[in-house]
């Protein structure tokens, strides 16, 4: 691995006795490459020391510009592991293997016969076609040919315009030295303590890569997605390390003027952000993608599609995942290498403009001009950015093991089922290895414990304290931290609240003691979700713990039973399927490990079965937790508090579909109106907002769209609310509340017609379930206030709901007849579902595991 810093060879080795990390290598603003021993902490060469350069030397600035250009050593990237690439004539060649795919052309004939099929139908072609007798025969079929050319060559066209605007353009090692020197300047000035991998994994991809180079097969990175850096700091490590750069898929929303053109030539791939029923376009990505994997060139693809606006990882999406996967499964493609790769930042530079997104703002459109703005963060400290990459793997052997792992099952699944299968496994699997080799931050750190206290401040010794605490504890659970040679941890943590920030993290002066407390909580909880993977499963098991410890009394009355404990973990782990990334050795087996963990560092205290010590029998807070106030518990708790809370005001939220007067069910037809729900989300979210200011939610980060969004989709999953999608974008998706959770209305008293709505039925008791596990609050305290309160304001805050355009209405046409039999079906769907299943468990006023979410 080449290096221009002579105290850096590859030849240094880890001192296993001293470290349990291999080395660092870094990547810094002075354009070197540094093997640092575990824990090093690169001085910080950045901003100030580069300028200074260009201000009193301005000849050795010219002279590492000039070696950049003229390609000098490793400049060159002349001499990468991978196929070769950036070379005059690499688009045309390219086009033409995409152009020529057997899989594009035999669609292009489909296509153009169907369209001639339909042609000839509507008598476009002419009358001797449809009433051709003897002798017209030859003239039908040759005027039929003659169109169908006509088309394939019109359609082989369009394929070649998509085909220019879609591949990535790698043809002038001149301009990716030139790209590789200006990324590097930006970067590592803004994170100026540089690019951090490991020495030990880089060598084992470069390993890797040799192979897949003789096999000629591709290496496809699957990394996270915090941040457009993302999308600079991969390339840069594989030019720097001497890899083949990847062709990144890229969203075309990227793709503006001059910024556009500039990341095409330097490997991004344009894709549509939706394909919709486009055949044709959706066979030529299928046939790029074939290419680029027949011909061993690597990959990179965002595995979670969009940025995380939440700092945790977001669920896989498998559109371009299914890609890859069927070029392999097909035959098409012999084999390629998984290789998932984790990116961390001290501080994310786009956070700003994520708290406005999930606080309702509107996403700006990518452009040049906010691109530039980004040379603001120039002047700032931003740390560093930790790339760690999990072991490659590959696709054909995970697919034949699931294949195997399948044939054994008791019932044999379809082809089409079993691929599905395979493709989530696929997915969630990559975002477990990313989590695997994930490194946890100093600011991540800072941010998780300040938003994991009781009090309203926290001293600095305390703040050093609980940082070495959390530090161990992640340790403890199989976790990364970022390591920083043996420097003190107040040094560490001091550099943390630099990169934070005052806006983020606040002092308070004249004390004894420096008090830092928290000063954007929803910001910096962006930070603390970065840690919270690791401690989901003791989350989960204290907050069901919590539903009795909340009632308050001596000990005996805070014990929980083993079954009921399982209950609600089972319970909120569903509820959270589509938001966290558990383990997958099933419920038993990670509540029994769980139990064990919290039982072996003292948190809680276990009774046992006498005859049968494997059988649980309660569980109940420790004597030493309670004496130490409750510090691990009540971080547990806090880590998931919420997403908790979320959850709870998603639960609430439905209550505003309930109808003005109560409808009967009986009918078949759909007599409930089907609501906009962009805008039902919405005022969900202003619900939110007002009970949170009223003192009914706890977390402001409880309102958040993102999430929000996330646990509407579980609801819709249970069934417990219908979604219609019209594939005509002029007509928007709409949402109704199923029968079954339809909430009652009192009778009008008094003379008067206004009714309100009853805290019972299915909703309430299931909004009920959640809050159980909620964190205790003064103002909730008196359930009966509660009910009248909050079901009041979420029926006014719905009232609009039902008013004007915000009731989704079929308007005439053939869109608005598809629109009517598809929400014709799901309510048939839903009333099946509900009549046979009534969802038993949240029936009585003791829920049990058989509820929604909980059942499956």
């Amino acid at each position: 691995m080449p290096s221009s810093s002579s105290s850096s060879s590859t030849s240094t080795r880890r001192d296993s006795s001293t470290s349990e990390q291999a080395p660092d290598l870094s990547i810094t603003a002075d354009d070197q490459v540094y093997l640092h021993t575990a824990g090093y902490d690169a001085p910080e060469r950045g901003l100030v020391s580069s300028f200074a350069r260009f201000r009193s030397s301005p000849l050795d600035f010219i002279r590492e510009i000039s070696l950049h250009v003229s390609g000098t050593g490793w400049r060159s990237y002349d001499d990468f592991i991978g196929q070769p690439m950036f070379y005059p004539g690499f688009s045309e060649e390219m086009k033409a293997r995409v152009l020529s795919n057997p899989m594009l052309v035999t669609k292009v004939r489909e296509l153009a016969e169907k369209r001639v099929q339909v042609e000839a139908k509507e008598g476009l072609l002419g009358d001797e076609i449809m009433n051709g007798g003897e002798g017209r025969g030859h003239g039908k079929g040759d005027k039929k040919r003659k169109r169908r050319i006509h088309i394939e060559e019109s359609l082989m066209e369009v394929c070649d315009t998509m085909t220019d605007n879609m591949i990535c353009k790698m043809e002038s090692n001149r301009f990716i030295r030139g790209a590789y020197y200006l990324a590097t300047q930006l970067l590592t000035r803004a994170y100026h303590q540089g690019v951090h991998v490991s020495s030990e994994e880089v060598l084992r991809l470069r390993e890797v890569a040799k192979e897949a180079e003789k096999k000629k097969q591709s290496i496809i990175f699957l990394p996270c997605h915090r941040s457009h850096v993302d999308y600079v700091s991969l390339q840069i490590i594989c030019f720097r390390i001497g890899l083949a750069l990847p062709t990144i898929i890229a969203g075309d929303n990227l793709n503006f003027p001059l910024m556009g053109s500039f990341l095409q030539h330097a490997g991004a791939m344009w894709i549509r952000r939706s394909f919709g029923d486009d055949q044709l376009y959706s066979t030529l990505v299928q046939a790029y993608i074939d290419t680029l994997m027949q011909n061993g060139y690597n990959l990179k693809c965002f595995v979670e599609g969009g940025r995380s606006r939440t700092g945790k990882m977001l669920p896989p999406k498998f559109g371009i995942l299914s890609y890859m996967l069927d070029s392999v499964a097909s035959g098409r493609v012999e084999d390629a290498i998984i290789c998932p790769v984790s990116m961390q930042y001290d501080k994310v530079i786009e956070v700003d403009s994520y708290i406005s997104e999930l606080l309702g703002q509107p996403k700006p459109k990518e452009n040049l001009k906010d691109f530039l703005s980004a040379s603001s963060v120039l002047s700032l400290k931003l740390g560093r950015v930790d790339v760690r990459f999990h072991e490659p793997w590959s696709i054909r052997k995970f697919i034949d093991a699931q294949h195997d792992r399948f044939s054994r099952l008791p019932k044999r699944l379809d082809l089409k089922d079993e691929r599905i299968r395979i493709l989530r496994t696929l997915g969630y699997k990559v975002l477990s290895d990313i989590n695997d080799v994930s490194v946890i931050m100093p600011t991540a750190l800072v941010g998780t414990v300040l938003l994991t206290l009781r009090g309203r401040g926290v001293g600095k010794s305390e703040l050093i304290r609980r940082v070495e605490w959390l530090s161990e504890r992640i340790k403890a659970q199989g976790g990364r931290v970022a390591h920083f040679a043996g420097l003190p941890t107040s040094v560490v943590v001091d550099r943390a609240l630099e990169v934070l920030g005052p806006g983020l993290v606040g002092l308070v002066g004249g004390l004894p003691e420096d008090t830092y407390y928290a000063v954007d909580r929803f910001q910096l909880s962006f930070y603390r979700n970065m840690t919270i993977h690791l401690f989901i499963l003791h989350s989960l098991v204290s907050t069901a713990l919590y539903t009795r410890v909340k009632l308050g009394g001596g000990p005996e009355y805070q014990r929980i039973t083993y079954s009921d404990l399982r209950d609600q973990v089972h319970f909120l782990s569903q509820l959270f399927r589509g938001e966290f990334i558990f383990p997958t050795e099933g419920l038993e087996h990670n509540l029994a490990q769980t139990i064990t963990s919290l039982e072996s560092d003292g948190v809680i205290t276990v009774t046992r079965d006498p005859t049968n010590p494997s059988i649980v029998s309660t569980v109940e807070l420790s004597s030493a937790e309670r004496s130490s106030g409750r510090e691990s518990f009540d971080f547990y708790c806090f880590l998931i508090w919420p997403f908790i809370e979320a959850a709870w005001l998603g639960a609430i939220s439905l209550v505003m579909l309930t109808p003005p007067s109560q409808p009967s069910t009986t009918s078949t037809t759909p007599e409930i109106p089907w609501l906009d729900l962009k805008k039902v989300q919405d005022r969900a979210q202003l619900l939110g907002k007002t009970l949170y200011h009223q003192g009914d939610l706890s977390y402001f980060e409880a309102v958040n769209k993102e999430t929000l969004k996330n646990t509407y989709t579980r609801f819709e999953e249970e069934g417990m609310i219908l979604v219609s999608r019209s594939r005509d974008s002029k007509i928007p998706s709409s949402i109704r509340l199923a029968d079954a959770w339809i909430p009652t209305r009192s009778a009008p008293a008094n003379g008067s017609n206004a009714t309100s709505i009853e805290a019972k039925g299915l909703l309430w008791t299931f909004a009920e379930r959640i809050s159980g596990s909620r964190r205790e609050g003064k103002n909730r305290r008196d359930g009966a206030t509660v009910k009248s309160r909050v079901l009041s304001l979420a029926d006014r805050v719905g009232s609009e709901l039902w008013e004007g355009d915000a009731v989704v209405r079929a308007k005439d046409g053939t869109a608005a007849d598809e629109e009517e039999q598809r929400r014709g079906a799901l309510l048939k769907a839903s009333r099946a579902r509900g009549n046979s299943v009534a969802w038993r468990g949240l029936g009585s006023s003791a829920p049990s595991s058989e509820g929604p979410i909980a059942k499956l």
